[in-house]
């Protein structure tokens, strides 16, 4: 037998489809993600060149990566509450949560083996384009970096990349950052003496979502 459809019932319905609708796609827009019109994320917008305060940002070719590290709303319940950067290392991601057991999930790179640190950090401060200063042991290891002792300028080449968010625990600096990478190929491997590496366009996203403040908290 046939359904029947009134005209009341089908206006009636007609917010839910939409919801629906909607709800395919508000993952990507979460993600601040342009969605395609199938919903998926158009990545080739998120990742394409573009300039930031006068410096031109190279597009990162996402295509020779795994899509587990391109930006994506995923599940993910947590004990922690909406607004908290959860990082891990293992897995090579970074969590921003979300409401609702979700999460804005991008990929990273950290630390080699010797130079990993995790515990728990809030960010005290977020910079634009930030001076780069290396710490003394780094200029111990690496004495052709005496030259940047007072700090290198913000720019292509500055390892801090883009984006700085730094990471204290009280009135103690960590040392360590989440920050940009002018080497995109490094992310989803151990290749930092210990930061959080993420692309350009990656961080620029995380930093316009962030508060200083936000707890910050990186998984043994």
């Amino acid at each position: 037998m046939a359904l029947k459809i009134s005209r009341r019932a089908f206006v009636a319905g007609i917010p839910l489809l939409l919801a629906a609708c909607q709800s395919k796609q508000r993952s990507t827009i979460d993600a601040g993600l342009t969605p395609l019109s199938d919903g998926t994320p158009d990545y080739a917008i998120a990742y394409a060149a573009r300039t930031d305060n006068g410096f031109p940002l190279p597009a990162i070719q996402y295509q020779n990566f795994d899509p587990k590290f391109l930006r994506q709303v995923v599940f993910y319940p947590s004990k922690y509450p909406a607004g908290t950067i959860v990082v891990d290392p293992k897995n090579k991601f970074l969590y921003l949560v979300q409401p609702g057991g979700r999460a804005i999930r991008y990929g990273i790179g950290v630390g080699r083996a010797g130079f990993a640190w995790s515990g728990e950090a809030v960010i005290r401060f977020k910079r634009e384009w930030p001076k780069w200063f290396p710490p003394d042991e780094m200029i111990e290891r690496d004495p052709k970096l005496e030259k940047y002792r007072d700090g290198q300028e913000g720019g292509l080449s500055n390892p801090i990349g883009a984006r700085g968010l730094y990471l204290w625990q009280g009135n103690v600096d960590t040392l360590y950052r989440i920050h940009s990478t002018n080497q995109p190929s490094s992310i989803g491997t151990n290749a930092s003496s210990g930061c959080i590496r993420m692309w350009h366009q990656d961080v620029i996203d995380l930093y316009n979502r962030v508060e200083v403040g936000t707890k910050v908290v990186v998984l043994s």
